[in-house]
């Protein structure tokens, strides 16, 4: 059992320095997992580690929650507000009861008094929804970045969770937070077999083929392995290329939610790769053999474009995505990379849209 109660020291906020600024921007973390996972158990973790960082702790979690979530839910009439504590150590903590848009964006006014933002999800919640809001929102764009997301996996129930077949037309809550996740951290495996914690990790690599996976008893994780990861930027392209090099091929055990990747040589034209990556996330029309619709909810590139000598990285969150060009330049012929995650997906058909977007 797991002492998720155990409440950080708190003490009051101390009057910010108006003219304190920060040197970059900030990066964001969505901590995620299913309920009883450990997520607060990692935030506690984080949250009294010595690392020289001072972070920034978002909790959107209510109910029956744990000792952090009701320490810093104050009650006013019957109502929850938010409220800010900071902690010995220089880092905050924050309890918000709506979408954690409008607690960032207070957050940004104590400008210089941390630099990193960690948020943590309600059990049940989409983290794509929650990562888009960084995405769409031009207030916070200049001042913070989403950094990755990080999914906590309890190796005990893992399967029941992952495996649970929903309605027809629904998606597993706990395998979309595997899909979504740039790492994955496999918890409480003190409890679990060998054998047990094998089959769990095969699971989540056949939802998602190319995640980081950590394994790990109460949370304790190296906190390098999960913050500043770039998942989100230019800087992953070079771990994008790396994961094709080592990734190998899973089973897929889970029949909902599986990753496609192929390789293409050649360029494309960027209005063909416009239209097919928005027939796949906007229009939906994109459909497998079966005559399914192929539902994206992740996708990741790097992709050669005619008009252009720097190497492009294509990253996607359900119906949003982006283009951004690296600062590495194309040496010899061209190969473009793509990574798929999603349900109903047909890697023949994918390819073959891909391909019809090339220069000829």
């Amino acid at each position: 059992m797991e002492d998720d109660d155990d409440c950080p020291e708190l003490v009051p906020i101390k009057e910010l320095v108006q003219n304190e600024q920060p040197q970059r921007k900030i990066p964001v973390t969505i901590i995620t997992g299913y309920l009883g996972a450990g997520k607060t158990t990692l935030l506690n973790y984080i949250l009294t580690e010595q690392h020289n960082k001072r972070i920034a702790v978002i909790v959107n979690e209510f109910g029956e929650g744990s000792a952090v979530e009701k320490s810093l839910a104050i009650s006013q009439a019957g109502e929850l507000y938010e409220e800010w504590l900071e902690l010995r150590n220089g880092c905050l903590c924050c309890s918000v009861k709506d979408n954690g848009l409008k607690a960032i964006e207070n957050l940004m006014q104590k400008k210089g008094k941390f630099d990193y933002i960690l948020l943590e999800t309600t059990g049940l919640a989409d983290p794509g929804v929650v990562a888009s809001m960084f995405w769409v929102d031009a207030e916070l764009g200049s001042d913070i970045y989403l950094d990755g997301i990080v999914s906590v996996v309890d190796a005990k129930y893992a399967m029941q969770h992952l495996l649970e077949e929903k309605p027809k037309g629904l998606i597993n809550e706990a395998a979309r937070q595997v899909a979504l996740a740039d790492v994955i951290i496999i918890n409480k495996t003190d409890l679990v077999s060998i054998k047990e914690l094998e089959d769990v990790k095969s699971v989540v690599r056949s939802i998602n083929g190319l995640v980081k996976i950590l394994e790990t008893q109460r949370s304790r994780v190296d906190i390098t392995e999960i913050l500043d990861l770039h998942a989100f930027d230019c800087l992953s392209a070079k771990s994008l290329q790396d994961k094709f090099f080592t990734s190998g091929t899973h089973p897929h055990l889970d029949k909902s939610i599986v990753t496609v990747t192929f390789e293409v040589f050649g360029s494309v034209d960027e209005e063909s790769l416009h239209l097919f990556i928005q027939n796949l996330l906007w229009e939906k029309n994109v459909k497998n053999a079966n005559d399914d619709s192929m539902e994206v909810i992740r996708l990741k590139g790097l992709v050669a474009i005619h008009s252009k000598h720097q190497q492009v990285i294509v990253q996607g969150v359900h119906e949003l995505y982006d283009l951004e060009e690296t600062q590495v330049m194309w040496d010899g012929e061209r190969l473009n990379r793509m990574v798929f995650i999603g349900r109903n997906l047909d890697k023949g058909i994918l390819k073959q849209l891909f391909e019809s977007a090339l220069q000829s």
